[in-house]
């Protein structure tokens, strides 16, 4: 009997043993007990909900869904955080994207932070190859950048420090991507026919554009300061806004063109970065790659500021003509660009004639041995030029330049032009008459000898 009653102690023992060391572990809530806890019934999302695979490798994702049927006001999106698409077990995964309210059905006090959130619902970019996927987000974005033009072109007050901020991270995120070239660029550029080609259509263009638009409208405000905006605008983002002339798609060039020059023309500081940057572009164009897209829109950029550079002209802009815009002559690729090209060039010289002699001397050196097509352009260039150079200038270069024409008439590979030599010569002949006999002489000598 003793020795039962000791085992049922020790078994009693054990058991509040066990019972102490289980107490000290936290006990699992109910179901009841966390629909009690939450508000609306229903358990909240974890702020923290894991999404891990079978690698165990993906990170946590913080999304907030909006409930079906809910007023999307700003109560309802206070919270709302878009987020870029991410990739789960090899598939796309977009979180919710849902429209924001027009900034007609808000207060005009809640509509700046309306505004940013906008910006915000922007930054997700979309793959537009595939014409079947997110064409209801698609919509949304759409709508939602023609919401933002219209806000900026109303704007009646400051552009605030931290708005644009907002700003300029959207249009970085949507702008500044890396171009792929393609296999057969450039092919039919040593034959110069152009129209042939056929133009190369970005299938993202209906939200860029929205995007550009947006951008310009922006820098074009008078509500946007200077001086706030170039911290954000600034020597990072100018360089990234250069690369995009690079690309394919003309039209997307065309709002670059307009951009690059407001730009200029409101950010005061910036204008000899980008001035030396463009001429970085065109070194490496000239002597590296000669492959570029954007070639004629940055020259005519630099044609409406040539046209206001001060007089008189600077030893930089001088060493710009010299060792910028005449080395553009050099390429095979000349004639997309050419009537670009000469524009600038006889803008240096309406500055300042003396420059004439440097030119023609410059597209002496860079004149073409058997590219008729490209002897032709060099000669229409010539004609401009001498329009506009002074008697003492041409006087410098005539011999030179009476040799390099007589070698053209002569060439058997320029038959064609032969005609628009004569009437060229006739032209020279009548440009100074008080020195048309001195000039006939050498001529009719340099041509027979």
């Amino acid at each position: 009997m003793k020795e039962k009653e000791e085992k049922k102690e020790k078994t009693k023992e054990n058991d509040n043993m066990i019972k102490q060391f289980l107490s000290r572990f936290p006990r699992k809530q109910s179901k009841s007990g966390d629909k009690r806890d939450s508000p609306t019934g229903t358990s909240p999302p974890s702020s923290t909900s894991s999404t891990s695979s079978k690698g165990g490798d993906l990170p946590s994702s913080r999304i907030t869904i909006l409930p079906p049927g809910s007023d999307p006001g700003l109560n309802h999106l206070a919270n709302y955080i878009p987020a870029v698409k991410s990739k789960q077990n090899g598939s796309s995964v977009l979180p919710a994207y849902e429209a924001f309210p027009s900034f007609k059905d808000v207060s005009s006090s809640e509509r700046q932070i309306l505004f940013i959130k906008k910006l915000n619902l922007c930054c997700v970019v979309f793959d537009f190859v595939d014409t079947t996927k997110n064409l209801k987000e698609e919509g949304i974005k759409r709508q939602t950048l023609q919401d933002l033009v219209d806000y900026v072109t109303s704007a009646n007050a400051k552009f605030p420090e931290s708005v644009i901020q907002e700003i300029i991270k959207m249009v970085s995120i949507n702008l500044f991507r890396t171009f792929i070239s393609l296999p057969n660029d450039y092919k039919a550029l040593q034959a110069f026919d152009l129209e042939a080609d056929q133009p190369v259509m970005d299938p993202a263009w209906p939200h860029l554009h929205l995007v550009y638009d947006f951008f310009l409208r922006f820098i074009q405000s008078p509500e946007t300061d200077a001086k706030v905006a170039k911290r954000y605008i600034d020597h990072s983002f100018v360089l990234k806004l250069l690369d995009l002339f690079d690309s394919e798609d003309s039209r997307e060039r065309e709002y670059l063109k307009t951009i690059l020059h407001r730009i200029y023309g409101k950010f005061m500081v910036h204008r000899p970065f980008i001035r030396k940057s463009i001429n970085n572009i065109f070194y490496q164009f000239i002597f590296e790659t000669e492959k570029h897209n954007g070639i004629a829109e940055l020259l005519e950029v630099l044609g409406s500021v040539i046209n206001g550079f001060a007089m008189p002209l600077k030893e930089e802009h001088k060493l710009f003509l010299v060792r910028a815009l005449i080395p553009l002559h050099k390429p095979k690729c000349m004639g997309m660009y050419h009537p670009q090209l000469l524009y600038c060039i006889t803008q240096f010289i309406d500055k300042d004639c003396k420059l004439a002699d440097i030119v023609i001397r410059g597209l002496l050196k860079f004149w073409p041995v058997t590219n008729s097509s490209k002897e032709v352009m060099f000669l229409g260039e010539l004609e401009e030029v001498l329009d506009a150079t002074q008697p003492a200038e041409f006087q410098r270069c005539m011999v030179p330049l009476f040799h390099q024409v007589a070698r053209c008439l002569s060439s058997f590979h320029f038959q064609r032009c032969t005609v628009n030599l004569k009437q060229w010569e006739y032209r020279l002949l009548k440009w100074f008459p008080k020195w048309e006999s001195c000039l006939g002489s050498a001529w009719y000598n340099v041509r027979f000898n």
